[in-house]
């Protein structure tokens, strides 16, 4: 019997949430016996590695092909990347983020073949002005599936796209799953992502700057990579905390550094389900993140009960919330306890098996008995 192909559609495998996300399901997908085909624009050095079973396809057009029109450029990508579907002839076209969902449902149109886009954050980011937000919410009807991650995100799109949304969680590498650190912890305040404008680590390097005198044995570690690591290294020394502020870059095994940490910490302007808060809480450490738009963390974490939830942007909050931490562990404690027992839903299985099964429904050949 025929394998069910399933084609993943992004911009590139560099390190990021919506990046990982694919990469983990491709891999369970490939390893569940389907047939997997990852088409990115770009190949770059620092991506994601990718199971050696599934197949990859860039749809850039080379230099040879590059012309100094970008009309003629959009149009020469649209048909390459149509006839990588042709080509391909995948059962299901699975697309991540922004402009690649708008290219997956025009390029496939007429083919045959179902299309599921994926919005990965807040839609009004990714969708940033009238003419995308517009081409979005029309173009967005046409797909066979959407998938968002939380349900304020419904909002920004038209009743007939909404009617066919669904919720599927993010699934989760098994390193997160492990049993609550019991031990004494580090005094460590740690932090996850990117470092860049919407991750905001400069609000949590002034707040932890607020409580530094007070607790002088804790140290600021923010694991990651990204355009603005040596602007906070510079700030960090205008704060005169360079020796507790540490900026160590992407790391290996980010669940084993973060294990044994006292707090973790999203200071994100918008996120959508953030993969690093979610595996936070499986570890149970006690977490405290922004409310930021378009609700992810408020879906994760409810105040005072399984972590702590600040306004976004504001540095006296998050001060205040960590140091009620800081001062009251046995309450931080309760609170990574809460975490663990909350972040159960994101079982693996139980989460692969929900994407397994969307993706199977919009499927028009059924070619597996489990679809």
């Amino acid at each position: 019997m025929r394998q069910l192909h399933i084609a993943m559609l992004i911009g590139s495998l560099t390190k990021g949430g919506a990046e990982r996300v694919l990469v983990n399901l491709a891999d369970y997908f490939v390893n569940s016996g389907y047939r997997v085909t990852m088409v990115t624009q770009y190949r770059w050095e620092d991506e994601y590695p990718l199971n050696k079973k599934v197949k990859r396809v860039l749809s850039d057009i080379s230099k040879e092909e590059t012309s100094k029109s970008r009309i003629v450029n959009f149009k020469r990508r649209f048909m390459k990347l149509r006839e990588i579907w042709k080509s391909e002839k995948p059962d299901v076209i699975l697309s991540f983020i922004g402009k690649n969902n708008m290219m997956a449902i025009l390029t496939s149109r007429f083919l045959n073949i179902p299309v599921a886009v994926s919005v990965r954050a807040d839609p009004g980011q990714e969708y940033y002005n009238f003419w995308m937000r517009t081409l979005a919410r029309n173009l967005f009807a046409r797909a066979d599936g959407v998938i968002l991650q939380t349900r304020q995100c419904l909002g920004f799109f038209p009743e007939k796209v909404r009617k066919k949304a669904v919720l599927l969680r993010n699934p989760v590498s098994g390193a997160f799953f492990r049993d609550r650190y019991r031990g004494g912890r580090e005094k460590t305040i740690v932090a996850v992502g990117r470092v860049d404008e919407n991750k905001n680590h400069e609000l949590l390097i002034r707040a932890f700057a607020q409580i530094a005198e007070e607790f002088p044995e804790y140290q600021l570690i923010i694991y990651g990579e990204g355009e603005l690591r040596e602007k906070l290294r510079l700030l960090s020394g205008e704060l005169q905390l360079s020796e507790r502020i540490l900026l160590p870059g992407s790391i290996a095994n980010v669940a084993d550094a973060i294990y044994r940490s006292r707090i973790f910490v999203l200071s994100s302007n918008t996120e959508g389900v953030p993969n690093t808060l979610i595996e936070a809480m499986l570890m149970g450490l006690t977490v405290v993140s922004t409310d930021c738009p378009c609700g992810g963390p408020a879906d994760l974490i409810r105040d005072g009960y399984n972590g702590c939830l600040v306004p976004v942007k504001r540095v006296d909050k998050m001060t205040e919330k960590l140091r009620f931490l800081l001062n009251n562990l046995h309450i931080a404690d309760e609170m990574g306890e809460n975490a663990a027992k909350t972040s159960e839903i994101f079982a693996g299985d139980k989460v692969y098996g929900e994407w397994e099964r969307y993706l199977c429904s919009l499927c028009r050949t059924k070619v597996r008995d489990k679809c």
